[in-house]
C-alpha cells in the first residue's frame, strides 16, 4: 500500500532518538516487526529509507516509526519535520515478524534496533497474549535506552514478560548488567534458550556477533531471524 501521510506528532525517546507519528488509514494492515519506506523530498530529490514500524497492528489510531538522529542528511530532514508536513509511505516489508504463533521468543536489540521488539512487545501485551517473552535490551549508557518508560509499564501489565538492560558503558551507579550480549549471558537470563525463537535486531557488527554465538551454542538457523540497522 502506497499512501501520503501528515505528520500528527513527534515524541522524544532519547536526546537523540525521535517517534514519529502518522494517521493509521483504512486497509493499512501490518503485522509486529514490519517496516514501511519512507520517502521525502530532499533538494529537490525524493529520497526513499526504511524504517520498522514501531508502533503495534493493534493500535489502529496511528503508525509510528522512530529514528536515532545521526546529522546525515536525510535524518536531517525528518528532524526538520512539523505536525502537518506530508511524507509518503509505502508498505508494508518485511519478514521479521511475530503474530503469536511461537509459545517462547527471547527478542535482542541494540540500541535503535529496539523498534521492531517495541512493536512486538506492544501486540502481545494489548492482546493479552500468553507468550512467554525475555527482551536483552542493550545500549552504551542509561540515557541511551530509548522506550524505558514504555518498557517498564508493559512489565507490569504484562506478566510473561522479562526485561533485561544491559550497558556497554555504564556509568558507576549503574546496577544492572555491564556487558555485550554474550554466551554468559544468555545462558543466565535465558535458561530455556533452547526453547524459543530469537529475534535480533541492531547495528550489523552486534546483530552478527550475538548470532554466531546463537550458532554456537547449536541453536539452529531457522530459530534466528535478524534484521542489520545501519545508520542514515
Amino acid at each position: 500500500m502506497q499512501f501520503d501521510a501528515k505528520l500528527m506528532e513527534t515524541i522524544p525517546r532519547t536526546e537523540d532518538v525521535l517517534s514519529f507519528l502518522f494517521p493509521r488509514p483504512d486497509g493499512f494492515e501490518y503485522l509486529a516487526g514490519q517496516y514501511i519506506m519512507v520517502e521525502l523530498e530532499i533538494n529537490g530529490n525524493k529520497v526513499r529509507k526504511p524504517f520498522t514500524i514501531s508502533s503495534a497492528p493493534s493500535n489502529k489510531e496511528y503508525i509510528e516509526f522512530t529514528k536515532k538522529l545521526t546529522g546525515h542528511e536525510f535524518s536531517n530532514a525528518l528532524a526538520l519535520l512539523q505536525p502537518g508536513d506530508t511524507i509518503g509511505i509505502e508498505g508494508p516489508f518485511g519478514k521479521m515478524t511475530y503474530s503469536g504463533e511461537y509459545d517462547k521468543i527471547a527478542l535482542i536489540s541494540g540500541g535503535i534496533g529496539i523498534t521492531p521488539m517495541i512493536s512486538i512487545l506492544h501486540y502481545c501485551t494489548d492482546k493479552g497474549m500468553d507468550t512467554d517473552i525475555v527482551m536483552i535490551s542493550s545500549n552504551k549508557t542509561e540515557q541511551d535506552i530509548a522506550f524505558r518508560d514504555e518498557l517498564e509499564i508493559m512489565q507490569k501489565h504484562n506478566p510473561n514478560l522479562k526485561v533485561v538492560h544491559t550497558l556497554t558503558r555504564a556509568s558507576n551507579d549503574w546496577a544492572g548488567c555491564r556487558e555485550r550480549v554474550c554466551e554468559s549471558m544468555i545462558l543466565r537470563e535465558i535458561p530455556d534458550y533452547r526453547d524459543r525463537m530469537f529475534y535480533l535486531c541492531g547495528p550489523p557488527p552486534m546483530v552478527k556477533a550475538v548470532r554466531e554465538i546463537l550458532y554456537e551454542m547449536d541453536i539452529d538457523k531457522t530459530k534466528v531471524k535478524y534484521e542489520l540497522f545501519t545508520g542514515y
